[in-house]
């Protein structure tokens, strides 16, 4: 066992180390090695500059002087690029979006945020595919890919392992995880997960000591890790929620995840589905085979019933039905899971689980020692990420609401933003302390990047840029 404890953190692309290329800064952390971020900050106050945009929900990216975001103006799918020093768009590129795959609020064409190599962006928007742009703006290549068929519409984000963008297209019917050349766009694997519905998480990248990176993602009902060298699955742990947003915190050799899927899946309060071939000659009453809504008298059931159908045809068959059954029975909550082994590791790998409610989409954070969530009450907790023991948890005064943005850290200090727009600074520790809420006075659904003593923040109509003392400026 003791290989286990000797698994890094791959070294996914070779940046600066207070280079945020990706969603959630270096593999995915949501920790910035930098000083001096205020911790009072706003439109009047520590603002560096402000840069308007049309909607989207993807967070911004930093590779070099540049900043990297996507957004959407009616039938165009934009990507944007900012000088990180004044906020000014250096280039604007934009794709048609040709179709409008299913999605529903409060999701967006827009929400899978870019990956950067320091020079080139790479880029997902669902009713497209992936897109790659060179530093001027010059598009570099092209991969399109869907339609897609997910229920909220998808939100997993690329990231960069080595030579490769990686993009896991998890959705309701034909899962796939797909891996395509940074430099060509040219696919080196595409490995079909039939056994995935849909999912937003944004994968993680680890290396066992002295062996190859492996791809982590969050899926439903489990986790997987594949190879990044062929996209082989290696080994898995079942037991996780029947939908993930949230992507996972790396500790030495211990992955936390979160996830939540429906409030009937909260231990106790399961709901026990009989199998198909049971309910099937009480419900059918056309006898075609399949139950129909219409079939349907359970109050409950009919206001689940399209998340079951997963090819939208309105009735479910079997597969479907024992699909309903998994995801009635499947539990919530936050799990610490070994990393590494091969095939099923379930039963060798589970450290612990808290479930009690957690959140349904922000992400764990694991920093200085201690693990940090936030829920969707607008609770914040502080557990011992050894035993999952819980070492403080507290409303967010100031902030009490939903949260979509993952909390992030830097300088001692957590970053919680809500969606209406409070920012709660923390000092972090297993006391945490609340020391300012900084009001935006807009929506925020982006998590924020860190890097230089500044923050970025992207709210529902702009870019913000908060720092040391200086003339503000808009754009």
């Amino acid at each position: 066992m003791g290989w286990l404890c000797a698994l890094l953190l791959a070294a996914a692309p070779a940046l600066p180390a207070e280079e945020w290329a990706q969603f959630r800064g270096p593999n995915g952390r949501g920790v910035a090695e930098t000083a001096g971020v205020p911790t009072r900050f706003g439109p009047a106050q520590n603002m560096t500059w402000k840069t308007r945009l049309p909607p989207g929900h993807s967070s911004p990216v930093l590779g070099g002087a540049r900043i990297f975001l996507t957004a959407f103006e009616g039938d165009k799918l934009l990507t944007f690029c900012l000088d990180r020093e004044t906020g000014a768009v250096v280039w604007r590129r934009e794709v048609e979006r040709g179709r409008a795959d299913r999605l529903r609020k409060p999701n967006s064409p827009a929400s899978p945020s870019p990956v950067t190599d320091g020079r080139n962006v790479y880029v997902f928007f669902q009713d497209f595919g992936l897109l790659s742009y060179g530093p001027d703006g010059a598009e570099r290549w092209r991969v399109p890919l869907g339609p897609f068929n997910s229920f909220y519409g998808m939100g997993a984000s690329p990231i960069l392992v080595g030579d490769l963008v990686v993009q896991p297209c998890d959705q309701d019917t034909n899962s796939f995880l797909l891996a395509v050349e940074s430099r060509t766009g040219r696919v080196r694997w595409r490995t079909e997960r039939p056994y995935v519905i849909s999912g937003y998480s944004t994968p993680v990248v680890v290396r066992p000591a002295g062996g190859e990176a492996q791809i982590v993602v969050p899926e439903s009902f489990q986790l997987s890790a594949y190879s990044a060298r062929d996209g082989r699955r290696v080994w898995w742990v079942r037991g996780l929620a029947c939908e993930m947003k949230s992507i996972a915190s790396l500790g030495d050799g211990v992955l936390y995840i979160n996830g939540w899927g429906f409030p009937e899946n909260q231990p106790g309060r399961q709901i026990q589905v009989p199998p198909f071939a049971e309910v099937l000659p009480r419900l059918d009453s056309n006898h075609d085979g399949v139950i129909a809504k219409d079939e349907v008298a359970d109050a409950k059931m009919k206001s689940y019933f399209e998340a079951f159908d997963l090819d939208r045809n309105g009735s479910l068959d079997e597969k479907e039905w024992n699909l309903y059954r998994a995801m009635m029975s499947a539990e919530n909550g936050l799990l610490a899971i070994r990393l590494g082994g091969t095939g099923d590791m379930t039963a060798a790998s589970v450290l612990w689980r808290y479930q009690k409610p957690v959140p349904q989409v922000p992400s764990t954070l694991l920093y200085r020692g201690v693990l940090y969530m936030v829920n969707d009450a607008g609770i914040l907790f502080a557990f011992d990420p050894a035993t999952g023991e819980v070492l403080r948890q507290g409303r967010l005064s100031g902030a009490v609401d939903k949260y979509f943005a993952s909390p992030v850290a830097a300088d001692g200090h957590l970053f919680l933003v809500s969606q209406g727009g409070n920012v709660s600074v923390v000092r972090a520790g297993a006391d945490w302390e609340t020391l300012a809420v900084n009001d935006l006075d807009d929506e925020v659904y982006a998590t924020p990047a860190i890097a230089g003593g500044r923050i970025f923040i992207r709210t529902r109509s702009a870019l913000y840029c908060f720092g040391p003392a200086t003339v503000a400026t808009t754009k």
